[in-house]
């Protein structure tokens, strides 16, 4: 009882031949042209008689394989082996054939290896994407970036020149502050203003040479100790001087 094939099994008459050679472990390089021929006819056939429409490039294989058939059995040349030295393709009938399947083989295991990663691809659950943003790492921004120390004495020159040119009609010896009273004045005023004030602030309108000079110097040891942060918020504005916090690393 012949074995009847369904064409919804194969794509195509190459995919046919292919699972005949296969089934029958034929060497796709020799094959028995007329054995193969008669498996395909009856697959064909059998289609037939199931009354289902064979598809036209079904028709054309079992017309080319029958050519083939034909030309197999014609005395010239009497003997064809793939295997000898004096084989020539182009006078094999098989061998557009045999081409044809090696590049249908090809593709067709790159097909299923595709298949195969797609497969195993939906097997995948990829989470929907959510914003990191809360996670982020902030940096805060470097209060002191852009300031140098030269701002400083620029603003201690134009606190001197202020003092200069004022007009006094008269004198008035004060008693002398040192460097660390004024520090304690200063820290104790930046407490008293959330600690933060401008620069201009340490000096009054009567402020004298010698004042602004001792608060200068006073500022600038504040500094060095890290007890207050200068900076500015544009170019050539006033000088916010303001406590450091405990723990709080310099930029």
């Amino acid at each position: 009882m012949p074995i009847l094939y369904r064409l919804e099994s194969f794509e195509g008459p190459l995919d046919l031949l292919l699972h005949l050679i296969d089934k029958a472990e034929i060497d796709i390089y020799n094959i028995p042209i007329s054995e193969i021929t008669d498996q395909y006819l009856e697959y064909v056939n059998a289609m037939q008689e199931l009354q289902l429409d064979a598809a036209s490039e079904f028709l054309v294989m079992a017309a080319t394989l029958l050519s083939i058939k034909s030309r197999m059995l014609l005395p010239k040349p009497p003997v064809i082996d793939i295997e000898s030295e004096d084989y020539d393709p182009d006078l094999d009938p098989r061998a557009e054939l045999v081409q044809k399947l090696i590049e249908y083989r090809k593709f067709k295991a790159v097909s299923e290896f595709l298949r195969e990663q797609e497969l195993r691809r939906s097997l995948i659950y990829s989470r929907e994407p959510v914003d990191l943003t809360p996670y982020a790492v902030s940096v805060s921004e470097n209060p002191v970036k852009g300031f140098s120390t030269f701002d400083l004495i620029v603003a201690f020159q134009k606190a001197l020149r202020k003092a200069s040119s004022r007009d006094r009609v008269a004198k008035i010896e004060r008693d002398e502050i040192s460097i660390k009273d004024r520090l304690d004045e200063i820290v104790t005023s930046l407490y008293a203003q959330d600690g933060k004030l401008l620069f201009s602030d340490f000096f009054s309108p009567e402020a004298t040479r010698r004042e602004v000079v001792v608060t200068f110097l006073a500022i600038l040891e504040l500094m060095k100790m890290r007890k207050i942060l200068c900076y500015q918020h544009r170019l050539f504005e006033d000088i916010v001087i303001e406590l450091r916090k405990e723990g709080e690393a310099i930029g």
